[in-house]
């Protein structure tokens, strides 16, 4: 076949094989520190945690960093990314040690969130970083195929990371500090693993003059403003849609994940314990679905093109959506749980493949971090909306029909789009 071939080829390159090793201890590691916030904000025994409450959580954590997001972007066209990957995962080592300590010593719970907010902040510079690289490392030819693989293979990483996190806590008695513990150990690994790149390699192509920091971050609005005209040019008009798409597509997303979390923790479940092994089983059977994306996409979106297959992923979620959610029963959950994984991440690399084949290597840190930003807000927008519409026990199929309805508008324009 020739995705196996060309997979081959991919991980005999030496150099994407280590930048995949730094995403697969990453991601592995936000799995892990994740699950642990979860199990600590969401299924505490003595929390009697709300939609409201989850809305709260991730506006707290994600928000702030949508304010300095962009800033993000500017820094990484200017800063080398691999030196991103090594101090920024160092620092989240640290930041998650902090965490850990936070969680035993029963300190009010605004200062546990700035230690988690400060980790995910982190997280949005080596994400970014890591989709900008990839270019750097992997040929045109093959970049959809590289796309399909590593930020799937680091999505699988993270739900391995969260399994292990289970794992870990069945041993550990239910610590949640011991899990971010491991989280941290993860991220320190991650940090040694990027010294093994040559500091000039994933780029960006710096400047002979290159400006002091105070003078980049003065010029912010100004390079953010070029980095939206480049996107915005006639032949970009693919990329910009794209993003609009998969916009839309995180804010369903988000949504359907805090009715599982509201699911899982009351209407599905006995016990808290109960219900945040039933949320594992789901992330689970949604990892196998971001794994059937990978073998998927590259195949459909060869033939069919990444914008349509975009469409079709959307379309898809638009009919499959309601028929499995509205029964509010576990074993539908679960199959809706894979399908959706497939659809997002299938749409997801289409979004990343025509992003990095459309902007030129000097916007890409830029454009991906407006990216995230974008992901970020659609996802606090989608809690918010989620914590209005759901009921105690997490039922709600108002909030159902609507996810639907935004997916088919979601399909109609991309297949418009494409048909221009």
């Amino acid at each position: 076949m020739p995705v196996v071939r060309d997979l081959r080829v991919l991980l005999r390159l030496r150099y994407f094989r280590r930048l995949l090793y730094i995403r697969l201890l990453s991601q592995g590691a936000d799995g892990v520190y994740q699950v642990a916030l979860a199990a600590y904000v969401v299924f505490s025994p003595e929390k009697q945690t709300s939609a409201a409450a989850i809305a709260s959580a991730m506006a707290v954590l994600l928000l702030p960093y949508s304010l300095a997001g962009p800033f993000a972007g500017v820094l990484l066209d200017r800063w080398r990314r691999r030196q991103v990957f090594v101090y920024g995962n160092l620092l989240r080592a640290l930041l998650a040690a902090a965490t850990a300590v936070l969680m035993v010593s029963h300190v009010p719970d605004w200062l546990f969130y700035v230690s988690a907010l400060c980790v995910t902040a982190v997280n949005r510079f080596i994400l970014a970083g890591l989709s900008a690289a990839l270019p750097r490392v992997v040929d045109t030819e093959r970049l959809v195929l590289a796309n399909s693989l590593s930020p799937t293979a680091g999505t699988l990483a993270a739900t391995a990371g969260g399994g292990l996190a289970f794992a870990v806590r069945l041993v550990a008695s239910g610590s949640d500090a011991a899990v971010v513990l491991l989280g941290a150990f993860l991220y320190l690994c991650a940090g040694l693993t990027s010294l093994s790149l040559a500091p000039a390699l994933l780029g960006p192509d710096l400047r002979p003059a290159q400006p002091q920091l105070r003078t980049a971050l003065s010029t912010t609005a100004r390079d953010l403003l070029a980095a939206v005209r480049h996107l915005a040019a006639p032949s970009r008009r693919e990329a910009a849609w794209a993003l609009v798409s998969m916009t839309l597509m995180r804010f369903c997303y988000g949504a359907l994940l805090v009715m599982l979390l509201m699911l899982c923790r009351y209407a599905l479940s006995t016990s808290p314990d109960d219900g945040l092994r039933l949320l594992g089983l789901a992330l689970a059977v949604s990892g196998a679905g971001f794994f059937a994306a990978a073998v998927v996409t590259p195949w459909a979106a060869g033939r069919l093109g990444p914008g349509r297959w975009i469409a079709v992923c959307a379309g898809a979620a638009a009919l499959l959506e309601p028929a499995l959610g509205l029964p509010f029963a576990t074993v539908p959950l679960l199959t809706a749980a894979f399908l959706l994984g497939l659809i997002t991440q299938g749409a997801k690399i289409s979004t990343d493949t025509v992003v990095q084949a459309s902007v030129d290597d000097g916007f890409r840190g830029r454009i991906f971090s407006l990216y995230d930003v974008l992901f970020n807000v659609a996802f606090v927008g989608a809690a918010a909306v989620a914590a209005l519409m759901l009921p105690p026990d997490g039922r709600s199929a108002v909030l159902v029909v609507l996810v639907a309805l935004i997916y088919g508008t979601v399909a109609g324009a991309m297949a418009r789009i494409e048909r221009q």
